[in-house]
């Protein structure tokens, strides 16, 4: 286990950068010497690929392979292309079959084929065998490395194997019992085995199993593990056969790797992919303009609209003053909406049939919410400006927070139905859409009750 030291680790880390632009090597690997694991990898992901390779290959060859292994898939990338071939052999050899498919994803074909090329005969059979499933599948995340049990077998049989194979197993601690055609008919614990009888047969042992088959997303495989408190998940292919496991620490790594593209597009981007310091600038404005661009071209509803009412603003003036005010809670309340639903659908809380039950209570929350904002808007609004113009937006606050939240919760639902990342239709669209419709509300309630 990385075990963390006290060390000042911001001084040390910008010391050993001074150092690495100086090329001292001596001073440097002397540095990195008494950091831990997740220090040296926290250092690395600030780096140039260039720096980067040289503060690697000052590492001691074990604690190397360890230090790659916690990097980021795209900065291995990034390290894989800066290294030596033989550099890469080695820490490729050392990497579990799913951590390689990962890899290979961001190299070049070229590249990734020496390294398929490079490996023994079984490890590139079991690399192989990852490969052949669909890219965002939970056969490209899990271990086919797994140890089976036989229903038939006694306890103390289990427990030799256990030991035979102890080595390249991924876990020991979840075991799936097998048929003799190798369909999983029960999951089996080791701290069972271990207090069993020698003699006692394992068909006894074993409990009901969970399981995913090999071709379901990897987030939805980890998010079942998660829920169910599982320390290994048991994978499958179409006949029930056991192909290989899925392990908490990967499950939390996978839920990682999700959450962190929702709020990414969530906010109106792609995800980097990379920590911040690692991600070259032309990524990070290609992460970002193409929303933008959707952004600035869904906000000329906006301005449509602010033109069609050119005379009603031209007549009273002071309407202008809280266009910015009813747009923002809008936008705001349609985001909230959208989050929340986004985040229930990813924890299976809601379905997409369940769309008609999610708009009556995102209904019944924008109107309190309405409620609520408007009341306090008339006030101000009537304390400065007169009690109609507080009407008018006592009234707006209300429709806009019923339609904003009802938008809001309806639309991650329809982009799940339609196959498209929830996270894409919600905040980004959402906010053009209540600008616009907003606006139609405010000017339509303003000419009833101003008379305009």
């Amino acid at each position: 286990m990385d075990t963390q030291r006290t060390i000042p680790f911001e001084r040390v880390s910008d010391a050993i950068e001074r150092d690495l632009a100086g090329t001292d090597v001596a001073v440097v690997a002397e540095a990195l010497e008494p950091l831990s694991t997740s220090q040296v990898v926290q250092l690395l992901e600030r780096l140039d690929p260039r720096r980067m390779a040289l503060a690697y290959r000052l590492l001691p060859k074990r604690r190397a392979v360890a230090v790659f292994e916690r990097l980021d898939a795209a900065v291995q990338g990034d390290l894989v292309g800066a290294l030596q071939d033989e550099d890469v052999a080695a820490v490729f050899g050392q990497m579990e079959p799913a951590d390689r498919a990962v890899l290979l994803d961001e190299l070049p074909a070229s590249v990734a084929s020496r390294l398929m090329q490079g490996l023994p005969r079984g490890e590139r059979e079991l690399t192989a065998v990852v490969l052949g499933y669909p890219e965002r599948s939970i056969g490209r995340r899990m271990s086919p490395e797994v140890v089976s049990l036989q229903a038939d077998s006694t306890a103390s049989q289990a427990m030799e194997r256990i030991r035979t194979r102890l080595v390249d197993a991924e876990t020991v601690y979840t075991l799936p019992v097998v048929d003799q055609g190798r369909c999983l008919v029960g999951i089996a614990d080791l701290r069972d085995l271990m207090a069993a009888d020698d003699q006692a047969p394992i068909s006894e042992l074993m409990a009901e199993p969970i399981w995913v088959t090999v071709t379901e997303s990897a987030e939805g495989a980890a998010r079942l593990c998660a829920d169910m408190r599982l320390l290994a998940l048991p994978v499958v292919d179409a006949e029930s056969r056991l192909v290989g496991i899925l392990t908490v620490d990967d499950a939390l790594a996978i839920l990682e790797e999700a959450d962190s593209e929702d709020q990414a597009r969530i906010s109106g981007s792609e995800p980097l992919r990379r920590p911040y310091l690692a991600t070259p600038v032309r990524s990070i404005v290609r992460s970002r303009v193409v929303w933008l661009l959707v952004l600035a071209i869904g906000a000329t509803l906006t301005v449509q609209v602010l033109e069609v009412f050119e005379d009603t603003l031209a007549q009273m003036v002071v309407l202008s003053v809280f266009v910015p005010l009813l747009i923002g809670t809008g936008g705001n309340t349609g985001n909230q909406a959208a989050t929340t639903v986004t985040r229930a659908l990813a924890l299976g809380d809601v379905r997409p049939r369940d769309v008609l039950r999610v708009a009556l209570r995102e209904v019944r929350v924008g109107i309190t919410l309405g409620v609520l904002l408007g009341v306090l808007g008339f006030l101000v609004a009537s304390a400065f400006y007169g009690m109609q113009i507080g009407a008018v937006i006592g009234l707006t606050l209300l429709n806009i927070c019923t339609l904003a939240a009802t938008l809001g919760g309806v639309m991650p639902l329809i982009g799940r139905l339609l196959k498209v990342d929830p996270a894409v239709f919600a905040n980004p669209f959402i906010t053009t859409i209540v600008d616009a419709t907003g606006l139609i509300i405010y000017f339509l309630i303003a000419r009833a009750v101003l008379g305009l």
